[in-house]
């Protein structure tokens, strides 16, 4: 096949292009610079393709272009020696080109700035209205559970439970250890300045207990979990199976989100309890290393300056947390607008908005009890 080639004649009639040779993707390189610098100026122009040999959708593309800047410019179109063949797919491609964009100047007038914060409030309002009925009707669907709870799906619940705490294990108790191990180290340099070395071992405990072990647990949960969550519900959306669970008379809350909070609420706990553990034992390592704090010692200390409150004010946030971590994670699937893209927006929006929330309610927790003196 021979290369493309465009060559204009000027009569009477207006402009003739005459087109000629093989027009595929391929060999358009050749021919692409003469197309661009055919710049009609208006009359008649006609496009003769009698000499094509080939055509595939980039060559179309490039004809139904020049013809497409052509009449932008006013010049009347018309076609000579093309057969059907070639029609049919200039037709298409003409009609997939899309207009010219308008160029718009961005706007950066005080008022639009007024009216963007306006709409994102507006936004954060509604959401925040959507989240909080999404939560009332988790509770409902709990509450008619534990009324009924021949209607939880145990073997869901069982499987989430394996995802949810029994896979998550190693990973908790190793950031529990390395935090007992730092807070250990850094107390140790700390009070050896005053030789309260000693006071090590209080500093550890009331911190994990109380403070960094249930939270640094629900935040790894948040990201490890709550994604999984986010990400598994939002692809049934995406591929409609919520809605066909809807056409089968199936709840999607009690089917997908009721199994999934439970077993957060049940495995938080224990995800706590293991990283306190964890964080004593490593912080006890490390003031037998660092300080001379027997374990013995530590153990005593523990023990009798270490009330049982300092463990069952952790303990008490973890159903608040699990629950907030369940609910924001379902809630952003049920968002998902029907593209892989959405998907990962949603994911991404639960793993930073169950963060902000359970640092936001830990905070409020720590008002709570230090108001009540505990």
């Amino acid at each position: 096949m021979t290369r493309p080639n465009i060559h204009s004649d000027h009569d009477a009639n207006g402009v003739c292009l005459r087109i000629s040779g093989a027009l595929l993707t391929q060999s358009l390189e050749a021919v692409e610079q003469a197309f661009t610098q055919v710049k009609p100026q208006g009359g008649n122009v006609t496009l003769d393709l009698s000499g094509v040999e080939a055509l595939d959708t980039g060559g179309a593309w490039l004809i139904a272009d020049l013809a497409q800047r052509a009449r932008a410019a006013g010049a009347q179109i018309s076609y000579e020696g093309l057969s059907p063949a070639y029609s049919a797919l200039l037709k298409t491609v003409a009609q997939s080109i899309p207009d010219e964009p308008v160029a718009v100047s961005e706007r950066r007038s005080f008022a639009d700035w007024v009216a963007r914060v306006g709409a994102r409030t507006v936004g954060a309002w509604n959401d925040t209205l959507s989240m909080l009925g999404f939560l009332g009707l988790t509770l409902h669907r709990l509450a008619r559970t534990i009324v009924m709870p021949w209607r939880l799906r145990k073997a869901a619940l069982v499987s989430q439970m394996e995802e949810v705490g029994f896979k998550a294990i190693p990973i908790v108790a190793l950031m529990g250890f390395l935090i007992g191990v730092v807070l250990a180290f850094q107390g140790a340099t700390q009070l050896k300045q005053f030789g309260a070395e000693i006071f090590v071992v209080e500093l550890i405990s009331i911190s994990v207990l109380r403070e960094l072990g249930i939270l640094l647990t629900a935040i790894i949960v948040a990201g490890r979990s709550g994604s999984a969550f986010t990400a598994s519900i939002g692809s049934m959306k995406v591929q409609e199976e919520i809605d066909a669970m809807r056409t089968l008379g199936l709840d999607p809350i009690e089917v997908l989100v009721i199994p999934r909070v439970v077993a957060l609420l049940i495995m938080l706990p224990i995800l706590g309890f293991i990283a306190d553990i964890a964080a004593l034992i490593g912080g006890g390592l490390m003031s037998w290393i660092d300080l001379g704090v027997s374990p013995g010692m530590f153990a005593t200390r523990l023990k009798e300056n270490t009330g049982i409150w300092q463990f069952a004010i952790g303990m008490i946030k973890a159903p608040f947390f699990a629950l907030v971590i369940g609910v924001i994670a379902c809630w952003q699937a049920m968002q998902v607008k029907g593209s892989a893209q959405s998907v990962g927006q949603r994911t991404t929006a639960s793993v930073v908005q169950s963060i902000f929330m359970v640092i936001a309610l830990d905070a409020l927790f720590s008002i709570f009890f230090s108001v009540l003196e505990i």
